[in-house]
């Protein structure tokens, strides 16, 4: 796509984003989500459940009695299965925008 062409798009994406109300304080209905705040919500618990991996994994190599080998190995699966989720999902949008910026305008 050349520079031009990216700069239609650019101007096309912007009226429309201008049309549509979008960045303005617009009172939101309460069946409505924001997708950056989803998003965001998402990448923090997957955050905290490696936190929380990590954290059993030092507390089992210190030797707490507390923790056992079997706590430690789920943790590390729910953080690890959490993270692939993420990045599957980042896949698919990286995906999407491909395709998207790949259209004929």
């Amino acid at each position: 796509m050349s520079e031009m062409q990216i700069n239609q798009v650019l101007a096309q994406m912007r009226a429309l984003a201008q049309n549509s109300g979008v960045g303005e304080a617009a009172p939101r209905g309460p069946g409505t989500t924001d997708f950056a705040n989803v998003l965001k919500q998402s990448l923090d618990h997957v955050n905290q459940t490696q936190q929380a991996s990590r954290e059993l994994s030092t507390a089992f190599e210190m030797g707490d009695p507390n923790v056992s080998l079997a706590e430690v190995m789920v943790g590390m699966q729910k953080a690890s299965v959490s993270f692939e989720a993420v990045n599957q999902v980042r896949n698919r949008l990286l995906s999407a925008y491909q395709e998207i910026m790949s259209m004929p305008v």
